[in-house]
């Protein structure tokens, strides 16, 4: 299944997407969780629940997808974990641009801050002129969890999302760990909505590609990661407790901006689209000049 979070007139619910509709699940089942992160954490036998009311839905029930907004799926995530160089063809160039390859799992996070929805502007900062973008395919935990073995990993993954971890690439460098460049505010928008792991038969064989203005930036097959999912869960619960809701980046692909000399600049539309995961679009705009924060229905 397809869960979405939605904005419609004064309310933020929970949404199930199927055929360019989006049906509420409060609707469907009015004893259901409120939030996705509970639904996913709640299993299969909630899956089970929520699949048999829509399978009974008439065609046309719920929402066109255009009439509603749609929001970062997963709100009050407490990590948002990224890999750095996890596709050969990025550690390449990176190489080749004089930054060594690691010969380890190469983790930062990004601040849950930095979360934003699907289709929101991002904002260029006023501090950085080196605004970068990357896609990603994002991967959800859905079940609390340590020392996870390769071989159990796919248990405990709820679901996968796209992502863009847009990156201020002279802070990124400035510092000893990414972290600051890759959190700032809005530089975190994922979605659509977060595809149930039943619905992926392999999350290794999906193309992943990134358009800015139109223009064909990064084409690649997520079977092309150095470390796979399985991989990276069973590194990171060896230091941490993965929790429902955390959210995982698995790496980007060849032809960030900084490789092609080709930095975001206010104006600029980009598109993340991952087979079977439908695509993000975000515009950049200019970072407003009075004091902000994300709006809190984003995160």
């Amino acid at each position: 299944m397809k869960l979405a979070r939605i904005s419609l007139e004064d309310r933020t619910t929970i949404g199930l997407v199927r055929n360019g509709r989006v049906i509420e699940l409060s609707q469907l089942l009015p004893d259901a969780p409120s939030t996705i992160i509970e639904v996913l954490s709640a299993g299969a036998a909630l899956r089970q629940r929520i699949n048999a009311a829509l399978a009974v839905q008439p065609a046309g029930a719920g929402h066109a997808l255009s009439d509603v907004k749609l929001e970062a799926p997963i709100a009050g995530a407490q990590k948002y974990m990224a890999i750095g160089m996890n596709y050969q063809d990025h550690a390449d160039e990176a190489a080749r641009a004089g930054i060594a390859i690691p010969k380890n799992q190469l983790w930062f996070n990004k601040q849950v801050s930095c979360i934003t929805g699907p289709y929101a502007p991002v904002y260029k900062p006023r501090v950085s002129d080196k605004m970068d973008y990357e896609a990603e395919m994002g991967v959800v935990i859905g079940k609390r969890c340590r020392y996870v073995s390769e071989a159990d990993a796919r248990s405990v993954v709820a679901g996968y999302f796209v992502a863009n971890d847009l990156t201020a690439r002279d802070w990124q460098f400035a510092s000893p760990t990414f972290t600051l460049g890759k959190s700032f505010d809005t530089h975190g928008p994922i979605g659509p909505w977060i595809t149930t792991h039943d619905e992926i038969d392999d999350p290794h064989d999906l193309m992943m590609r990134l358009w800015v203005n139109g223009e064909l930036r990064q084409e690649q097959n997520t079977g092309k990661m150095i470390y796979n999912i399985w991989q990276q869960i069973h590194h990171l619960s060896q230091v941490m407790t993965l929790e429902p809701g955390d959210l995982i980046a698995t790496g980007t692909c060849a032809n960030v901006g900084i490789a092609l000399g080709k930095f975001l600049q206010p104006g600029d539309v980009v598109k993340v689209e991952i087979d079977q995961l439908g695509h993000i679009e975000n515009r950049v705009i200019e970072e407003p000049v009075e004091d902000h924060a994300p709006d809190a229905a984003a995160l």
